[in-house]
């Protein structure tokens, strides 16, 4: 309302001019007038200042009149915020300063394909992310106990308010008075303290105030209806609110840092970009949906999402000011069709990559790496597992944040935490249910939550045979492929189904337990408590205690083998064995491939995927047995399967970062 410089003068800045610009009226009309007449007093303005650089900052009408003075008297226009999508006269605005500018700052990777979609030079352009996100990150844990209750009373408890904010759409006021109407009946119905603000200055805002009036909502017990808040308060509004609801950008941006639930109401932000806290109302008739959509969400509590910051983007900013030459060619290069096929930056001040912190939790080791998009492991830690929940949790949280410190050093983006872990894992919600007898105290954990506070990133779990099929998917011999199965052959047999390039989880999040297939009613006992499961024959565990049974009997060592006296026997000792022409440890290694190739044929009759894929270390010892099984045993239409063996180093760690490189959030209600 014409006073955010009392913002910028308390943050001690000197202002040079101050125009009176803005017409009241709040309909199309004024819109144009205020445009109209900031036009017609900027150029005197910009004339005494002869600034070397504009920046303009983001889509409202009155930014419009400043990038069209600036263009037409020749000053360079840096554009902050440029390349996203919305739902309104703003996009309409924010690519016409695109179209303006000669330098652009943009907050998501897609905004910066959008820009570069519309022909602006790749060079001169900058992914920096939000710079709110700066003070975001920053700011949530401040005393905010006495700002909540500074502005919705003493009575308050953080997450039991909701915030309301919610503007005129100038492009169809009549059905966004509608919206409001439901969106303050069904807040009134849902009966919680809400701090609601004004609407702004745009077109159909005073219809809205009257809709305000006319129900009560200055004068209801449950309001508290406010014009402004200053950004550090608001801050920690959103940050500890049960809920937010509306139309405003800062909804589907900034309340994102803070994984506050929000509910996005109407067309003002369609195309933005959102996390996963966001649920969205694009129509209601009634306000039930509003009402049941209050319901889902107030009171969560989501993964922090870094989509548009990650607290960086000031120095990256300041970095690419400072790399501007101000003595090339003020006219602007535009890149039309065809792009370059490699739209990453090649200029030294903004070549990151998008990268994912992956975490694999096996048996013995704890690692943590930062994988690129490509699949590359641009750096890796290894510590050994401790044995206690405690010590576990602290070191995954200590090498996961030197992890993300050394990113900054080798040029990734972290856009999230995936975790690879043994055991049954609820995804959506990411605990583990229950762990494998390998782990320790590890069920019942709940992993997304400590790690996402700690690190401000989107944190994902799932089972280890999941992570496998999707490391197969995304970089191995998966891709592409509809239909495929995974079979990891290691300490244990695990393995994950991608059906319809799905991963399948089923409805106990149990699926793919492939290990625990059944090949014989009486062979040995499994870990499971079962008896002749595939793991009971083939895994390494199954293969070192028949190693030992033949140790103990003097039956495993034959010429070309020794074993020193502390040395523990191994399923390495049963291959070397076999291979070296052991006729009981190659039978039992037979007897392995077998029951691996019947649970492989079991899952052929079931799932007919058009490929098998065998990974771990033993894969290449079974691969083989497999194949025989197939042509023996297998109906006729599935002989013709692949089986292959991955190709991928380490398909754990690729599986944990494809959880976060390929994960999709926006969601529609």
């Amino acid at each position: 309302f014409s006073n955010t410089y009392r913002m910028i003068e308390q943050d001690d800045f000197d202002i040079h001019t101050r125009l009176h610009t803005i017409v009241r009226g709040e309909d199309e009309a004024a819109m144009v007038e205020s445009v109209g007449l900031a036009l017609v007093k900027l150029p005197d303005v910009l004339n005494r200042l002869k600034p070397d650089i504009m920046i303009v900052h983001g889509d409202r009408f009155d930014a419009l009149a400043l990038a069209t003075s600036a263009a037409l008297m020749n000053i360079r226009i840096l554009h902050i915020e440029g390349g996203e999508v919305s739902g309104t006269i703003d996009d309409s605005i924010r690519h016409a300063i695109t179209k303006l500018a000669h330098y652009h700052v943009c907050c998501t990777r897609s905004a910066e394909q959008h820009l570069i979609a519309m022909c602006e030079d790749h060079d001169r352009i900058l992914l920096a992310g939000c710079p709110s996100y700066d003070k975001l990150l920053s700011a949530k844990n401040k005393d905010y106990m006495s700002v909540i209750r500074m502005w919705l009373g003493e009575d308050v408890k953080t997450r039991d308010y909701i915030v309301a904010l919610q503007h005129p759409v100038t492009t169809d006021i009549k059905h966004s008075l509608k919206m409001f109407e439901l969106t303050l009946d069904a807040l009134i119905s849902f009966n919680k303290r809400t701090l609601i603000l004004f609407p702004n200055v745009d077109a159909g805002s005073k219809e809205m105030v009257r809709v305000m009036r006319k129900k009560g909502i200055e004068h209801h017990p449950n309001f508290r209806a406010v014009k402004h808040v200053p950004f550090d308060q608001f801050i920690q509004l959103v940050a500890h609110a049960g809920c937010m609801i509306g139309n405003s950008s800062c909804g589907v941006r900034e309340v994102g840092a803070f994984g506050t639930p929000v509910i996005n109401l109407g067309t003002r932000q369609t195309g933005r970009e959102t996390g996963e806290n966001v649920l969205h109302v694009r129509d209601a008739d009634t306000q039930d949906k509003i009402l049941h959509a209050l319901q889902l969400q107030f009171g969560k509590q989501y993964p922090c999402s870094k989509i548009y910051g990650d607290g960086n983007a000031v120095p990256r900013i300041l970095k690419f000011l400072k790399s501007i030459n101000l003595k090339e060619p003020l006219q602007k290069k535009f890149c039309f069709p065809p792009v370059k096929d490699n739209i990453s930056q090649d200029i030294d001040h903004i070549l990151e990559t998008q990268s994912a912190l992956a975490v694999d939790l096996g048996g013995t080791n704890l690692r943590v790496a930062i994988v690129s998009m490509k699949g590359e492991i641009v750096k890796k830690y290894t510590q050994l597992n401790p044995k206690t929940y405690e010590d576990r949790l602290e070191l995954i949280l200590k090498m996961c944040v030197e992890a993300a410190s050394e990113a900054v050093n080798v040029n990734c983006r972290i856009l999230g935490v995936g975790i690879s872990t043994g055991g049954r894992v609820n995804p959506r919600e990411g605990i583990v249910l229950h762990s494998t007898k390998l782990i320790q105290e590890w069920s019942s954990v709940d992993l997304r939550t400590p790690i996402s506070d700690a690190l401000h990133l989107p944190v994902w779990v799932d089972n280890d045979g999941n992570c496998a099929a999707l490391a197969e998917r995304k970089f191995g011999h998966g891709k592409g492929i509809e239909n495929f199965v995974t079979l990891i052959t290691g300490t244990g047999i695990g393995g994950g189904i991608i059906h319809q390039h799905e991963l399948i989880h089923g409805s106990s999040f149990c699926a793919a337990e492939l290990g625990h297939i059944v090949v014989s009613l009486d062979g040995p006992e499994c870990l499971c408590g079962s008896q002749g499961c595939i793991e009971a024959y083939a895994s390494g565990i199954a293969l070192q205690r028949e190693a030992k049974k033949l140790h103990d009997e003097d039956l495993l060592l034959v010429e070309g083998m020794s074993m020193k006296k502390e040395e523990v026997v191994s399923a390495a000792h049963l291959i070397q064995a076999a291979k070296l022409g052991n006729s009981k440890a190659d039978s039992i290694l037979r007897t392995a491939g077998t029951a691996l190739g019947l649970g492989v044929v079991n899952i052929l009759h079931t799932m007919n995927p058009s490929l098998v894929i065998l990974s771990g270390v033993l894969a290449s010892h079974y691969v083989n047995a497999v194949k025989d099984v197939i042509n023996q045993q297998a109906l006729s239409s599935v002989k013709t399967v692949d089986v292959v063996v991955s190709n991928l180093a380490d398909p754990a760690l690729l599986g944990a970062a494809s959880l976060v490189l390929d994960y999709t959030t926006r969601r529609i209600y």
